[in-house]
């Protein structure tokens, strides 16, 4: 194990929300007079921050109806984050074994980190975690590395020391730029292609096979 902590998106790496998600955005479509996105479509956007979301799928980049969307969203998404949210398999297990070596690990997402600390508690999870960086404890997202060099600082480390985990390009982007070790984890709706173009220690096709990997 060459890493001194492994830090992981949330959202399709992690858990998985897409239950209240798909429901948040069809809910706040149909509020704005939208048509309602199918399942697939809203899948993409994960991991984009909510604003973004709604802008790919819409094409309208209004300032003020993509906070209209925001609203629209929180108000019938964010009551079924906690309820609905699973793990993925592997996670639980990932993360004891991480603790149990004595290896920080820790979460940085686009996930409002009110929301995210709700699900990780409700899953029994955030006591496994030494820090959780959620989108809005960060003045720029994902691509940009603010989140995970804010997370790396904090436990002393420098970004060469770390391995973040992530099912998107932008996580291997945020990845890149903050010059920490990626391994994209293929839960997501990423396919292992689309990594090609960006430095991988290792693409994961499940949390079992990167628990593996990590020799775990």
């Amino acid at each position: 194990m060459k890493f001194q902590a492994v830090l992981f998106d949330f959202d399709y790496t992690l858990g998985d929300a897409t239950e209240a998600i798909v429901t948040g955005f069809q809910y706040a479509f149909a509020r704005m007079g939208l048509a309602e996105p199918d399942r697939e479509s809203v899948r993409t956007t994960v991991g984009y921050i909510l604003e973004d979301g709604y802008t790919l799928l819409t094409g309208d980049g209004d300032p003020g109806q993509r906070a209209l969307f925001r609203r629209y969203y929180v108000e019938k998404a964010n009551p079924l984050q906690i309820s609905t949210t699973q793990l993925f398999p592997g996670a639980r297990a990932l993360l004891e074994a991480l603790r149990e070596r004595g290896i920080p690990a820790g979460v940085v997402s686009s996930k409002k980190g009110s929301t995210l600390r709700g699900v990780l508690e409700h899953l029994d999870v955030v006591r496994l975690l030494c820090s959780v960086t959620g989108g809005d404890q960060v003045a720029r997202p994902k691509p940009d590395p603010e989140g995970i060099l804010a997370a790396v600082a904090a436990l002393n480390l420098t970004p060469d020391q770390v391995l973040y985990c992530g099912d998107t390009i932008l996580d291997a982007q945020a990845a890149q730029r903050s010059g920490a070790h990626f391994c994209a984890v293929l839960n997501g709706t990423t396919p292992a292609s689309a990594f090609a173009p960006y430095p991988c220690d290792h693409i994961a096709p499940d949390l079992m096979d990167l628990k593996n990997w990590l020799g775990l």
